[in-house]
């Protein structure tokens, strides 16, 4: 991994070419040996096969962590097939941007090809042939050329590259949006040189497959390649030196879509481990149970752009098999909606526990987290002073209470951002208010809790925006809030959302509307009876049963995929 720093564009020709000061530390941090062997094995570069008829890629070389594995991989494969490899010019392409990176590569592979036996004037030019100094994202490449692409790309926030290199990135591979890392591009690039059926094995920061910024890239894949092996590796010692870099073991095949092998390796895992561990991906058996790692094969991935769940592989199977399964929460059909409460921007001049602070109409009461610990709804007597009616901002003339308090907050109120960008609606909140929301029945949940808690409002308050709601008109929410109290949608949510310290999950929109459910009307009345029940009792092991049961999951896979 190679992090880059300090980089000056020099234009020639028409075409960014990176300079960089050789005396900066570029952090180069080297993959450990048994690592780039797992990662060989899993894309099947292997002795056995006749390499030097095939080609691999390797776009960040630096001093030659995975080079020196592929060279020794390669001169087995040349002895055993009797091939000449002073023939096999095209075996290997590897690429450094910096020249003294790929100098030490080129000098670490000519030492091993001598190693081997081979002539120092032969091995100096198959070196010089394998190593090119060049930066591989904006390279001249020919495309559908490798029959392998593997390595360990470099991560970097493209917000940390100088602009008008990061639009040249954005330019070679346009799956890099938002504040996109680097190695999104080394996945983009690397597909394209695949041939078919060619693969693609990398070791990185598996934050694009969870983040906004690598949904057009989980789109990419899905739509036109295959995933065939990830391995989750967050507490595997897999560097030579310490990085916090939540790496995963990603490989990926220019085919359609076809079984996929999930693993989630634990810090135990090592070298004895990653054999067992493709000697299990060859073998293509159910499932794989180690001290260091479990594994299972799922029959079908994630489409789209949405993220990919995380977990252990039966929290994976599970929601693989959910999600082939059953709609989202979110449906029009049912008349579903998911949303979150309100913003203000100013909690302190917006919320109020005086009644007499403005006109009665103007204050709204306001329900907030704390006001759920319990299981239920209950009100705190809190109240949100609102500057909203069913046509918008109301006229503050016609309020002189409102319009008096809101003056005398102003130099608060007017701080924030949307009433510097809105000047003339300065005392507005962030969110509108939807008068119709106060006096709907509306399941809500709090924002960040250890398991969900769905707590039902008969509509009596208005949602805090540290609140999800949820509304239906096809639901009884009371069934419904069974469901989200059950360990399934515990199960579901902890694959979809961000993890906290202490393992605490965010309940946010983006995931709550992304949870399975069945059709309502398929439950039979003596289950929905019980499901109700079983929420208003606040009995979580009940509403897991049942929910369970609804779901068609076994329980022993479901205690598995609860398991953190």
């Amino acid at each position: 991994m190679t992090l880059m720093s300090q980089l000056t564009l020099l234009p020639t020709d028409g075409v960014l070419i990176e300079a960089r000061d050789s005396q900066s530390n570029h952090g180069e941090v080297f993959t450990r040996r048994w690592i780039v062997e797992f990662i060989l094995d899993l894309v099947g570069y292997r002795a056995e096969e006749d390499l030097a008829s095939l080609t691999v890629v390797e776009p960040a070389c630096g001093s030659g962590a995975f080079l020196i594995p592929i060279v020794d991989r390669l001169v087995a494969s040349a002895q055993l097939h009797k091939r000449d490899l002073a023939a096999a010019a095209g075996a290997i392409r590897a690429y450094d941007v910096l020249e003294q990176h790929a100098e030490a590569a080129r000098m670490a592979v000519a030492d091993r090809l001598g190693g081997h036996g081979f002539p120092a004037e032969e091995s100096e030019k198959l070196a010089n042939r394998w190593v090119t100094t060049s930066d591989f994202l904006l390279h001249d490449h020919v495309t559908s050329t490798a029959d392998f692409v593997v390595g360990n790309p470099p991560y970097i926030r493209l917000e940390d590259v100088p602009r008008p290199l990061t639009d040249a990135y954005r330019r070679a591979c346009p799956t890099m949006q938002g504040r996109s890392d680097i190695y999104v591009g080394f996945i983009e690039m690397g597909l394209r040189l695949l041939r078919s059926d060619g693969k693609l094995g990398y070791i990185c920061a598996d934050r694009w497959m969870r983040n906004q910024y690598g949904g057009a890239l989980r789109q990419l894949i899905t739509s036109s390649y295959a995933v065939e092996t990830v391995v989750g590796m967050h507490d595997v010692d897999a560097f030579e030196e310490e990085v916090s870099a939540y790496p995963a073991i990603v490989v990926l095949r220019n085919s359609s879509q076809n079984a996929v092998n999930t693993i989630d390796a634990h810090e135990e895992f090592g070298p004895e481990d990653a054999v067992a561990t493709s000697k299990w991906v060859d073998e293509r058996t159910p499932t794989m149970k180690r001290v260091a790692a479990q594994g299972a094969r799922l029959t079908t991935w994630f489409q789209g752009k949405p993220s990919w769940p995380a977990g252990n592989p039966a929290r994976q199977a599970l929601v693989a098999d959910l999600e082939s399964r059953f709609p989202p929460l979110e449906n029009r059909t049912t008349g579903t909606r998911v949303g979150i409460g309100v913003a203000t921007g100013c909690d302190e001049v917006y919320i109020t526990a005086d009644s007499e602070v403005v006109e009665p109409d103007r204050l709204l009461p306001l329900l907030l987290a704390r006001d759920t610990v319990d299981g239920k709804a209950d009100w705190s007597g809190h109240y949100l002073v609102n500057p909203w009616n069913g046509d918008g901002l109301v006229d503050l003339m016609a309020y002189p209470r409102l319009k008096e308090y809101f003056e005398a907050n102003a130099e608060r109120i007017r701080r924030r951002h949307v009433a510097r960008k809105r000047p003339q609606s300065w005392y507005r909140t962030i969110d509108r208010v939807d008068p119709a929301l106060r006096t709907r029945e509306k399941l809500v949940l709090p924002d960040m809790k250890a398991q969900a808690n769905p707590v039902l409002d008969r509509g009596e308050s208005y949602p805090h925006h540290n609140l999800y709601f949820v509304v239906s008109e096809a639901w009884d929410l009371e069934v419904l809030g069974a469901l989200l109290l059950s360990d399934v949608a515990n199960a579901l949510i902890g694959a979809y959302c961000v993890k906290m310290r202490g393992g605490t999950y965010r309940f946010q929109a983006q995931y709550i509307r992304r949870m399975r459910v069945p059709d309502p009307a398929g439950i039979d009345g003596r289950t929905r009876r019980q499901l109700a029940g079983a929420f208003r009792a606040r009995d979580r092991e009940a509403a897991t049963e049942l929910t369970a049961g609804v779901y068609g999951v076994d329980r022993s896979l479901l205690n598995a995929a609860v398991r953190r």
